[in-house]
C-alpha cells in the first residue's frame, strides 16, 4: 500500500481508501458481506474508512464501528460527516454548533469509539455563519472528540473563507476536501478548487472516482439487471451517451495497456498532486483486491496524452510498443 500526508498535515492516509456511501448499512447488503470486505480493506493495508452520519442514516457508522473492534484503533483514520438532516427536528440539520456538537456525539455512540480522525462539514451552510462552525469544530478538537477537520463540496472561496476565520483567531483550520473528482467530473477540482488547497495545503480525499462505477465499463452496454444503479433514480444522469463513449474509449485503451478500466481510472485520480486518497467502493472483498491494481500503474505522459484525447473526443495516436 502507498501511503501518502494529507495536505500539509503530519497525517498519512492510505492512497486508496474504503468508504461506505450506499453499501454498508443499506438494505442491499448484509453485515457479514460489509464487514468482509472492511476486513480485507484492512488487511491489504487500507487504513482510511469514510463514513457520513448521514450514510444509511446512521447504521454505516454502527457497522464500521463494529468492525473495527476487531482491530488497533490506533491503525486505523476514521472519518464521519454532518450537514445532512437526520430527523424532522428544526435543528438536526446544517453546521450549527448545536448540530454540529450533537452530531459528533450520535456518531461517536454508533461507532462506539472516544473518537474520529477525520470530521467534514457535508456540504456548505448559507444559513450559519462560518465563524459560528469553525468555532464549534475548534472546541471540538480541543475535547479531543475530532482530531482534524475538513469540508466536502465546498467552493474555492468558502475554503479560503474558512482558513482566514481559523488564522485570525487562532483556531483550528480545515486540513482536507472532499470533492467529487473523476475523468468525467473534473471541472469542479481542475481550476480554482485544486490550486487554493495547493496554496493553503489542503489534502483532497475525492469521492466517486470511478463515476459511480461508469469507468469500470460495466455500463458500456447497458446497465445490467442485478446492478444497484436499476433502484437509484438519479443514476440516469451518470449513463449519458456522451459519458458512456468517454467510458468505453477509457475501456478500450486499458485493454491495449493490459490493465483494468477501473485501475486505470484510479491510476489516474491518484496522478493528481493534491489528491491524498481516492475514495473506493466494494461490494466483494476481490473488488478491493481489483483496486489495489492501480498503484501498480504509471501514467506517463504518453498515456496521458492517450487518456486526454479520450476525454476531449480527440483522435488519439498509438500507444508505442
Amino acid at each position: 500500500m502507498e501511503y501518502r500526508r494529507l495536505g500539509s498535515t503530519g497525517l498519512q492516509v492510505s492512497t486508496i481508501s474504503i468508504g461506505a456511501w450506499l453499501t454498508y448499512g443499506s438494505s442491499r447488503m448484509e453485515f457479514d458481506n460489509s464487514a468482509d470486505c472492511l476486513r480485507r480493506a484492512v488487511e491489504v493495508g487500507i487504513n482510511y474508512i469514510d463514513v457520513a452520519d448521514a450514510y444509511a442514516r446512521g447504521k454505516a457508522e454502527e457497522v464500521v464501528g463494529q468492525v473495527i473492534k476487531d482491530y488497533n484503533r490506533t491503525d486505523l483514520v476514521i472519518s464521519t460527516k454532518a450537514y445532512w438532516p437526520m430527523s424532522d427536528n428544526v435543528n438536526d440539520k446544517g453546521l450549527s454548533r448545536k448540530h454540529l456538537m450533537e452530531s459528533v456525539h450520535k456518531s461517536l455512540k454508533r461507532f462506539d469509539t472516544d473518537y474520529v480522525d477525520l470530521f467534514f462539514c457535508h456540504r456548505f451552510d448559507a444559513d450559519t455563519p462560518v465563524e459560528e462552525t469553525v468555532r464549534a469544530l475548534d472546541d471540538l478538537v480541543h475535547q479531543g472528540k475530532i482530531l482534524y477537520w475538513g469540508t466536502s463540496m465546498w467552493e474555492a472561496g468558502q475554503i479560503r473563507t474558512a482558513v482566514q476565520i481559523a488564522n485570525n483567531f487562532n483556531l483550528y483550520r480545515p486540513v482536507t476536501e472532499q470533492p467529487l473528482y473523476n475523468m468525467l467530473d473534473r471541472a469542479g477540482v481542475e481550476g480554482e478548487l485544486q490550486s487554493t488547497c495547493a496554496e493553503l495545503g489542503i489534502g483532497l480525499v475525492v469521492w466517486s472516482p470511478l463515476a459511480q462505477g461508469v469507468l469500470t465499463g460495466k455500463y458500456n452496454n447497458g446497465v445490467p439487471d442485478d446492478s444497484r444503479a436499476t433502484s437509484l433514480d438519479w443514476f440516469s444522469s451518470q449513463i449519458s451517451e456522451d459519458r458512456l463513449e468517454k467510458a468505453r474509449g477509457i475501456t478500450a485503451l486499458a485493454q491495449e495497456l493490459d490493465v483494468t478500466p477501473a485501475a486505470l481510472a484510479l491510476a489516474w485520480a491518484m496522478k493528481n498532486p493534491v489528491v491524498s486518497s481516492v475514495i473506493t467502493g466494494a461490494t466483494k472483498p476481490h473488488q478491493v483486491d481489483e483496486n489495489l491494481k492501480a498503484l501498480d500503474i504509471k501514467i506517463t505522459d504518453e498515456i496521458n496524452e492517450r487518456i486526454e484525447a479520450v476525454l476531449q473526443n480527440k483522435p488519439e495516436t498509438q500507444v508505442a510498443g
